[in-house]
């Protein structure tokens, strides 16, 4: 029987053949190889301007951050694809985290969105330590700046310009298994958080 919780999967690149895209719609294949339902957000159909408080004053939250708030708000637990640049994380995906932070409904607590499921961290990178020095930095991000709950499990994939087949997949048997772990703890831990555990 599928299960009813949903997953939401992003990276953290608009780029068309980011890697971490890649690892993203991977997730996605094994969640729904695994009777899950689950879903890819492309961050590209998302634009937001720079934060700027002036104008957040002026005009509120931009459009895209509240529709992706309301989709991450259906969604039991997220994975984020998070490439690293420079030791961080993308300005893309801090950009878009920090609108998301902005928006509220009336009468929601702050950070809701962010405090009430389960997120879970995946890096693919050129490089041989596999994102993760980025990873580092979004976990900061998610767990001291929105106060969200983030798995310890993750997965760091280097050299990922070689690392995916024609399907997809990870060559690796073992990198293939661990990111079908973490997906399935994902979905375990947001059952748990949401009372279907």
């Amino acid at each position: 029987m599928p299960h009813t919780t949903k997953l939401l999967f992003l990276a953290g690149s608009a780029r068309e053949g980011s890697l971490n895209k890649r690892l993203a719609r991977l997730g996605v294949d094994i969640a729904t190889a695994n009777g899950l339902h689950a879903t890819f957000a492309d961050l590209g159909d998302y634009p937001m301007p720079l934060y700027d408080g002036d104008l957040e004053t002026k005009s509120g939250a931009p459009d895209n951050a509240v529709k992706l708030k309301a989709l991450m708000s259906i969604h039991a637990g997220v994975f984020i694809a998070a490439p690293e640049y420079n030791a961080g994380i993308t300005p893309l995906l801090k950009n878009t985290l920090d609108w998301m932070s902005r928006v509220k409904a009336e009468g929601e607590a702050p950070l809701h969105v962010f405090k009430s499921r389960v997120f879970a961290l995946g890096a693919a990178s050129p490089g041989g330590f596999g994102g993760l020095r980025g990873l580092m930095a979004a976990r900061t991000v998610l767990e001291l700046g929105l106060g969200a709950l983030v798995l310890p499990d993750q997965i760091a994939i280097p050299r990922a310009m070689d690392a995916f087949d024609e399907r997809g997949h990870l060559k690796d048997a073992a990198q293939q298994a661990s990111l079908k772990a973490v997906v399935e703890k994902l979905a375990r831990a947001a059952r748990v958080l949401h009372g279907e555990g």
